[in-house]
C-alpha cells in the first residue's frame, strides 16, 4: 500500500510539473488598446486579406481564418510563449482561432471583445 502510495504521489507531483497555465481571454476594446497599441507584441488579424485590406489595427499581421492550411503554418513561426492578441470581424472568428491556438500550444492568448467593428467604433 506504501508503495502504490509513493507511486500515486509521484505521478501526481510529474503531472503537475508538466501542466502549464493557460491564459484564453476576451478583452474589452481599452483593455485591448492599453496593451498593443505601440506595444511590441503578436498581434494577429484573422480576417480575410480583403477584409484587412479594408482596414485594420496598426501593426497587426494578416492570417486568414479560413485558409486552415496557411494559417496553422503562419502561426508556427510565432512564439508559444509569448502573448498572443487576436481579433476578427466581431468576434468569431477570432474565438475559434484563440481554441485552436491554445491548441497548438499558445500559452497566453487575448481576443479582442466584438473584433474590428467594436474597435472602429471606439476609434
Amino acid at each position: 500500500m506504501k508503495k502504490l502510495s509513493i507511486l500515486l504521489l509521484f505521478v501526481l507531483m510529474s503531472f503537475a510539473a508538466t501542466s502549464q497555465e493557460v491564459t484564453n481571454a476576451l478583452l474589452n476594446t481599452e483593455n485591448f488598446k492599453e496593451v498593443v497599441i505601440g506595444k511590441d507584441v503578436q498581434l494577429v488579424d484573422v480576417r480575410t486579406p480583403d477584409e484587412f485590406n479594408a482596414g485594420k489595427i496598426d501593426d497587426a499581421i494578416n492570417i486568414d481564418y479560413f485558409d486552415q492550411e496557411t494559417f496553422k503554418k503562419e502561426f508556427e513561426k510565432l512564439d508559444k510563449n509569448k502573448a498572443i492578441y487576436v481579433y476578427c470581424k466581431s468576434g468569431h472568428r477570432s474565438h475559434e482561432s484563440a481554441v485552436l491556438l491554445e491548441k497548438m500550444g499558445f500559452k497566453e492568448i487575448y481576443d479582442l471583445e466584438g473584433g474590428y467593428l467594436a474597435w472602429s467604433e471606439k476609434k
